[in-house]
């Protein structure tokens, strides 16, 4: 006979521990870990339910092609996902609470369902009417949605036998339990067992699941990291809370480019598609003022500008603040660092204070050139000119090093009125775009000597 084996799971970060402790490891928390029993393992492994017996054959005869995928309908998805939905491919949705993850399920499967495709939309967390009434809100469904409101695995699986949805969507896989693991829903076991039975089913029948997951405090995703590495595709849904701009990013894709990124703006009707949301971040630039310069950035293969604020003042006591917002600390650190070091500023008794206009963040090194700019506009209390766009990573010399894509950067400020451009050489092979003027920007005292003093 099995022996019953007990797991002690972290209440605060779902972490799962062989023995009892009083502080979780993982996330710090005190008297958060609580035990549970597991059920016992049967002396035979269990197995998926199969139609067939199992069979290889050689990698040639493998019927795929790209035209398999379903088309979701919102493009800034499909980018994303690299065309669209692959039959069989397990997606997890993550993101923190309230950012919108349900209401981008829900325009997905409005989407799907208007083409004629079945679309069986679960969920845990609220009731069918609940659904309803935010389907009405943001838009009208087909009559191909199918809704069910429950968090029985078995019954899931019933559902998805009965009516053969071409896709299905979990909202949110840690509500959903299953009645022969002894463990509340969320937990460790749970999730696991669940993602996995519902993961082989989506595989064994051929439909792409979309599954919503909860995130902790510290931004990963809550359950088992395993998780992660069980599903096909990771999509990151991310904003900030004040702000109406959010950005789908792939941390995993098995079957396209983790570069691309889906830009939405959310509104009182749900998420609207952006068609440029350069025009929409520079809306309500203020170029004019000391501390602001516009950098030029890539997220995936697009091209964005943004507007980078910079405050310099005196530290009133203490050690000098370094606090920015979308930025890196400690690029902000370094860049100050640098300015001191080469250009004689006296920026360590000085608090910066950093911000990206709009709730981007911003990844990589190609905003130096902006950022330096904008902490030596405040500084000097002189502004920098309206039209003209940085791109260039700063080193630790205090040189200026090209960034990729700087054409198609300064493609896209050109469009949008941009009449200068600050670059590092080397950068782009000729002329600039036509009308643009290109500033070759070698080191940091250059652009002070240039623009500052």
């Amino acid at each position: 006979m099995a022996k019953t084996r007990t797991q002690f799971m972290c209440l605060e970060c779902g972490t799962a521990h062989e023995r009892h402790m009083g502080r979780c490891p993982d996330c710090g928390t005190f008297n958060s870990l609580k035990e549970h029993r597991l059920a016992p393992q049967p002396s035979q492994p269990r197995t998926i339910r199969q139609s067939s017996p199992p069979v290889a054959v050689p990698i040639e005869q493998v019927d795929a092609s790209e035209g398999d995928r379903i088309v979701t309908g919102l493009s800034e998805v499909d980018r994303v996902l690299g065309g669209g939905l692959v039959p069989g491919c397990g997606l997890l949705i993550s993101g923190e609470p309230g950012i919108g993850k349900s209401t981008l399920l829900l325009q997905i499967a409005q989407t799907v369902s208007r083409q004629g495709k079945r679309f069986l939309y679960v969920t845990g967390e609220e009731s069918a009417a609940q659904v309803r009434l935010r389907s009405d809100r943001i838009g009208a469904a087909g009559s191909e949605l199918w809704l069910h409101s429950g968090c029985d695995l078995g019954s899931i699986e019933e559902l998805i036998d009965q009516n053969q949805p071409v896709v299905v969507g979990i909202d949110s896989i840690q509500t959903i339990c299953w009645d022969q693991i002894p463990a509340g829903a969320g937990g460790v076991t749970q999730v696991r067992e669940v993602a996995s039975r519902l993961l082989a089913m989506a595989r064994n029948v051929g439909f792409p699941i979309l599954m919503v997951g909860h995130v902790t405090k510290d931004g990963t995703v809550a359950g088992p990291r395993t998780l992660e590495h069980m599903v096909d595709a990771v999509l990151q849904f991310e904003g900030e809370r004040g702000h109406s701009l959010r950005i789908l990013r792939a941390l995993k894709n098995r079957f396209g480019s983790t570069e691309e990124v889906g830009i939405f703006e959310m509104c009182a009707d749900g998420l609207k598609e952006v068609d440029n949301p350069s025009g929409l971040l520079l809306s309500s630039r203020h170029g004019s003022s000391p501390g602001s310069a516009t950098a030029a950035i890539l997220e995936g293969t697009r091209p964005l500008l943004v507007e980078i604020q910079a405050l310099v003042t005196p530290a009133a006591h203490g050690a000098p603040a370094r606090k920015p917002s979308g930025i890196d600390a400690g690029r902000l650190s370094m860049l100050a660092a640098v300015l001191e070091k080469r250009l004689g500023i006296p920026l360590g008794d000085c608090d910066i204070h950093a911000n990206v206009v709009g709730g981007v963040k911003l990844k990589g090194t190609a905003a130096d050139l902006a950022l330096a700019a904008a902490i030596l506009s405040s500084f000097h209390d002189r502004s920098l000119p309206k039209d003209v766009i940085f791109a260039g990573e700063v080193g630790l010399l205090g040189e200026v090093r090209p960034v990729p894509g700087t054409r198609q950067r300064l493609e896209e400020a050109s469009r949008l009125g941009f009449h200068s451009a600050c670059v590092a050489p080397g950068s782009i092979d000729g002329s600039g775009p036509e009308g643009m003027r290109i500033h070759e920007i070698e080191e940091l005292q250059t652009l002070a000597a240039r623009f500052i003093q």
